[in-house]
């Protein structure tokens, strides 16, 4: 999280910005209509501040102003109320029961022992009684349902584990994903390194989150993120400017042959490309992004495109770039508009690509070959090239909970207290035992058997390849329910499944309970989409490499038809299956569904092989 940077180039840097933005706000303001009152607010907020801290001590409320709320994101967290309570609260004339989730920024979702039992001491203290840690579809953890007067204390926790919420959330760079585990090769190693690098190069300067959450009680005791002599007096953010991006930013690397991460799906995407054991670069994809709205053409789920190979030298200055532009000719007036896909589609992808060149100097090279062979996770048992073990493990749409029949934030928490490696968090919401010696990995079997762990060896393929976003009772978009209904449509599934010889047919399943797309459902072979309680749309034709967007199959239906739909198509799959056909390739070879309907990676330029 240092940041060092000389006070010349700062100053220059911050000339160029305001330039570049007067130049595209000229450019495009008659198209775009006047800033939205969130834009207007940012620039008020003297760099993130706003009245946060003030609202924080207010004990008369579990709840900060709307406005402190839209600020809180950038420093990692949004105020919810539990949903199932609100009419019953209303009737006793109380305010909605107001808490906190709070997320952390994890680069690459790399846990060390040590931070993993200060994040459970930290779940057990100030989560709710039955939230645990959740691992997200970002490869990093969430607490939920945390109370006002845990919220420092929570966040001051996190510092103590060497990680910071700032930047989690709001209109920056998020989480930067990558690999699911950057211990099977030196290649895997150097691509987690860059995500490092790119996260660090792209979190904000404001020394707002250091003042409201990480100041001491006596003087002299302020804690901050930033190198000392990092900054200026006056403060600046060099990237960014006072008002940030126009919506959220993410980038995520991948290093084929697995697509763990949806690298179609981020506004930044990275595609490792290795030649004789040796990473040379990376393929850049722009403008991916799974959020729409329902019933608004004009909003859409887009897979990135290609603009072409970066070497080592042209990465930073490329995703620099990349988010300059959106900075710059970003829509602000609407936001459901605003995010880098909408930037690229209206401007052009060759505008974008030639623009991308000029800001970074740099001439991009044709895309290289890649091919991706799934987007799903490995579990059990994996050995790297130094010899070390990795044990991956499924969880139950990320949450880290103790029941009955599996312990996992005790199993976990006791794995952590002998474990000499790391832990890894994956996007598809599970948990990467990694770096396990030789001769530990039968203590490790014994814990993960102990605490009731190890279930990925008795599940379903489509139980292994389902994800789910959050959404009831605490989500505010949330349309119907996601995580709680996981395992109530699955078992049906399964039954299906099994009744046409299919149970351990790898497909990849996604609910989310809205159109926003938190679970990636958009690229899913498989994937409910909330519209109301108890309705989904059901979608079919994601590829298992997520190279393709699905489309809608049934519009608004109810559990009886999705589940009638899709056991006609298990049915007519076991028969007219050819060998190793993935279903949602032969929904589409079969005419199913339509190809017209399902857009897929666009490149550029590719080079031939």
């Amino acid at each position: 999280m240092t940041k060092q940077i000389d006070a010349s180039k700062k100053q220059g840097k911050e000339q160029l910005r305001a330039e570049e933005k007067v130049e595209a706000q000229a450019e495009l303001s008659a198209d775009l209509g006047p800033p939205s009152a969130l834009e207007t607010l940012k620039v008020d907020s003297n760099y993130l501040r706003g009245s946060i801290a003030h609202f924080l001590q207010d004990a008369l409320t579990g709840s900060i102003p709307d406005n402190d709320n839209l600020l809180l994101k950038f420093h990692g967290s949004y105020q919810q109320d539990n949903r199932d309570l609100r009419d019953e609260r209303r009737r006793q004339k109380l305010e909605p029961d107001f808490s906190f989730m709070i997320r952390a920024r994890l680069p690459g979702g790399v846990v060390l022992p040590e931070q993993w039992l200060i994040f459970d001491e930290l779940a057990r203290a100030y989560a709710g009684p039955e939230s645990g840690l959740r691992i997200t579809t970002r490869q990093t953890f969430q607490w939920h349902e945390v109370r006002k007067p845990n919220l420092k204390p929570l966040m001051q926790g996190i510092a103590r584990a060497q990680a910071t919420t700032l930047a989690a959330c709001g209109d920056v760079n998020r989480q930067v994903v990558s690999v699911s585990n950057p211990s099977l090769s030196v290649v895997h190693q150097q691509v987690y390194a860059w995500a490092v690098r790119i996260s660090d190069h792209f979190l904000p300067y404001t020394e707002a989150y250091a003042e409201v959450w990480l100041q001491g009680d006596g003087p002299g005791e302020r804690r901050t993120l930033v190198a000392e002599g990092a900054r200026a007096d006056d403060e600046v953010e060099p990237l960014y400017g006072p008002t940030y991006l126009p919506r959220k930013f993410k980038i995520g690397l991948a290093l084929p042959p697995t697509n763990e991460i949806d690298v179609f799906a981020q506004d930044i995407g990275l595609i490792a490309v290795v030649d004789k054991g040796q990473l040379q670069g990376f393929n850049l994809s722009v403008g991916g992004g799974m959020g729409c709205v329902h019933g608004d053409e004009q909003s859409y789920p887009r897979l990135g495109s290609v603009l072409g190979f970066v070497s080592l030298e042209q990465v930073l200055p490329a995703c620099e770039a990349v988010l300059s532009l959106q900075r710059d000719y970003g829509n602000r007036s609407e936001r459901r508009y605003a995010r880098l896909k909408y930037t690229v589609d209206r401007l052009g992808e060759e505008w974008f690509k030639n623009q991308v060149e000029a800001r970074a100097q740099i001439r991009l090279e044709p895309a290289r070959p890649w091919h991706f062979d799934h987007n799903g996770d490995v579990f059990g048992w994996q050995q790297d090239d130094q010899g070390l073990w990795h044990l991956g493990l499924r969880t139950n749409s990320g949450r880290l909970v103790d029941t009955d029949e599996q312990a996992w934030l005790s199993g976990l928490r006791a794995i952590a207290q002998v474990h000499t490696g790391h832990f890894q968090l994956t996007c598809n919401q599970n948990v990467i035992i990694a770096g396990v010696l030789d001769a530990q990995r039968a203590q490790i079997d014994a814990l993960v058997a102990e605490y009731g762990l190890g279930g990925y060896a008795k599940q379903s393929g489509i139980r292994l390849n389902t994800i789910s976003c959050v959404s009831l009772p605490t989500c505010g978009l949330a349309m119907a329910e996601a995580e709680r209904y996981a395992p109530l449509i699955l078992p049906k599934l399964e039954a299906l499944l099994e009744q046409y010889g299919l149970l351990e047919e790898k497909i990849v399943f996604r609910i989310s309970g809205c159109p926003n797309g938190c679970a990636r459902p958009y690229v899913a072979e498989i994937a409910l989409v909330g519209r109301a309680p108890g309705r989904y749309d059901l979608r079919l034709g994601g590829s298992v490499q997520g190279e393709r967007l699905n489309a809608v199959h049934k519009q608004n239906v109810v559990e009886e038809e999705i589940l009638a739909t899709l056991d006609e198509l298990f049915a007519r799959f076991s028969q007219e299956r050819t060998p190793q056909e993935p279903f949602s390739d032969f929904l589409v070879r079969v005419g199913v569904l339509d190809t017209a309907t399902l857009p897929t990676v666009h490149t550029l330029t590719v080079e031939t092989v």
